[in-house]
């Protein structure tokens, strides 16, 4: 990984590969539990990038699975002492989606789903700061800030000189009719949307009400791509409460094939840009809007 280590993908890798070992070895995570004398649900956290992989935790699994490659041993332990290191996002304390602005951090790509707001990295401060203080009623007014900056930060994401995230985003259109602040966050944050949707690295569509029944009513998702074929494409739900990260294949293909009708049945980049501008004029009534014209191509 060089100079640049991520911590939550240092663990990933780490895992994926004890989890490999074992399987080559031919065991079970019961029997790898009862052998080491720890828990079997230890055993699976490890293996999902889940739970802290300590050098001795390497040492005592490669030992069991009877690893003799030295070279490989020290690639793991090197993975292990990585993984314990911490990511910027740590410096703002207990985050509770720490782990999915790791991968977020190392994603190559992200296609993501967002029925009721504009997504997080799609956000203006104004719009952010109103969405943490209706979705979060009990947060204090630090915990608030906190969470507003660490938003910000993850936007640097798409302006990443030479390595931007190259983002789909198809948005339902609710989320451009919800007020959420005031008329005039709304259309500075429509504002904003025509803007990054005119850059080459991101891709904007919107779903709209007449679309009827579609892959995308059971709520939000998001699917993150990878560089390094070593890392699995991940699955991520937002929940309240707790997040649920899905990195099964067959899993992440049942998402990809729902993304893909999404995106057939949204509106095209060229309408869906147009679309937004149509919404912005309900916040600015007769205001001026820059000319933007029905595309003649019909939609795909």
């Amino acid at each position: 990984m060089g100079a640049h280590v991520n911590p939550t993908v240092s663990r990933r890798r780490l895992g994926s590969e004890l989890r490999r070992l074992r399987e080559i070895r031919g065991m079970t995570t019961p029997q790898v539990a009862e052998s080491l004398l720890i828990s079997q649900p230890k055993i699976s956290l490890m293996e999902n990038g889940r739970r802290l992989i300590k050098p001795r935790d390497v040492r005592d699994l490669c030992g069991l699975y009877g690893v003799q490659d030295r070279r490989l041993v020290d690639q793991l332990m090197q993975l292990a002492r990585e993984s314990g290191q911490q990511g910027w996002w740590n410096a703002y304390g207990d985050i509770p989606y720490g782990a999915y602005i790791g991968l977020e951090a190392e994603a190559a790509a992200i296609r993501c789903y967002e029925p009721l707001v504009i997504p997080g990295l799609l956000q203006t401060p104004a719009y952010a700061r109103a969405v943490i203080a209706g979705t979060i009623p009990r947060a204090t007014a630090e915990q608030a800030a906190t969470r507003l900056q660490v938003r910000l930060r993850r936007q640097q994401r798409l302006s990443a000189p030479g390595n931007p995230l190259r983002l789909w985003a198809v948005l339902d259109e609710s989320a451009l009719r919800r007020l959420v602040g005031s008329r005039e966050v709304m259309r500075e944050q429509l504002e904003h949307l025509t803007r990054l949707a005119a850059q080459p690295h991101i891709t904007m569509q919107v779903l709209p009400h007449d679309t009827g029944a579609h892959p995308g009513v059971s709520g939000q998702f998001a699917l993150l791509e990878f560089a390094d074929a070593t890392d699995a494409s991940v699955v991520y739900l937002e929940k309240f409460t707790s997040d649920l990260y899905l990195e099964k294949r067959s899993d992440v293909r049942i998402y990809s094939d729902m993304y893909a009708r999404l995106q057939a049945q949204a509106l095209s980049p060229d309408r869906t840009r147009y679309f937004i501008n149509e919404a912005i004029r309900a916040y600015v009534g007769t205001e001026f809007l820059p000319d933007v014209r029905t595309p003649s191509r019909p939609n795909p």
